[in-house]
């Protein structure tokens, strides 16, 4: 009996002992089953708006590529567009300097002829009256007409610039240019060539002003050649009570026939 029950005592404890490290064994792998299936439903639940955020992400960003190139292509069209701008811009400029030059609008310097007019000192000749003792508006005219022969580019009396509206009128003792009244002495400027002096001197038109008006009544006549010669803007007004703008004329128009009568011979 003593036996039999140590026996079963050895028996029974082994077996709590086995039965307990099976329950705990039990207990760890339910507790790990439990643990991990959280786990996984957290990943599993948590990966799809990752996904969708990621997705996302990749629209707006080929959203935005597309605008950068598109702008890209704009900034292209717009540069090429300023380019054509700017030729044209140049192009107008060139055109309006060319018009205001031509219209005497521009200040001009280079080599040149000065010449000064003056009354004369000596009394005037039998036969003469006191305007004809005086540099008249006609000389004026006539100086600066020649001058303009003889290839002057551009022309200024006191420095009144000389334009294809200026005129010349005597007024008392003085000289209207433009709007200007001018007393003497009379600086004429012109720029031109360097033998612009010497083409004025063999014009037929200045020797004949010299024997009608220097030579008989004296007026002083003095010149100078310079290389520097400065002929300022024309600063008048220009007032065109008839005349208006011609419209550009096509290549399809024909001259207009001309109204009226015909010049008897």
């Amino acid at each position: 009996m003593t036996g039999a029950a140590a026996r079963l005592g050895r028996v029974s404890t082994w077996s709590v002992t086995l039965g307990i490290a099976l329950l705990a064994l039990g207990f760890l792998i339910a507790a790990q089953v439990r643990t991990e299936v959280p786990r996984v439903r957290y990943t599993s639940l948590e990966r799809v708006p990752l996904v969708d955020t990621a997705s996302q992400l990749k629209a707006q960003q080929a959203d935005l590529q597309a605008q950068i190139l598109d702008l890209r292509d704009r900034i292209r069209t717009s540069e090429a567009a300023t380019q054509g701008s700017g030729a044209a811009a140049r192009d107008l400029t060139a055109q309006l300097d060319a018009a205001r030059l031509a219209g005497g609008l521009i200040g001009l310097t280079g080599p040149g002829l000065v010449i000064q007019l003056e009354d004369p000192d000596a009394p005037a000749p039998s036969g003469g009256g006191p305007s004809d003792r005086r540099v008249s508006a006609g000389d004026l005219r006539v100086l600066t007409e020649q001058l303009a022969l003889a290839g002057a580019e551009a022309i200024a009396v006191n420095t009144e610039r000389i334009v294809p509206l200026s005129g010349f009128l005597d007024i008392g003792e003085s000289i209207l240019v433009n709007s200007a009244y001018l007393v003497p002495p009379y600086q004429v400027v012109a720029i031109g060539p360097s033998d612009l002096y010497d083409r004025l001197t063999r014009s037929a038109g200045f020797q004949e002003w010299i024997r009608a008006r220097v030579q008989p009544y004296g007026l002083q006549v003095r010149y100078a050649e310079i290389p520097d010669a400065t002929v300022p803007a024309y600063a008048g007004t220009v007032r065109l009570r008839y005349a208006q703008p011609l419209a550009s004329p096509t290549p399809s128009d024909s001259p207009a026939p001309v109204p009226g009568g015909t010049l008897a011979p």
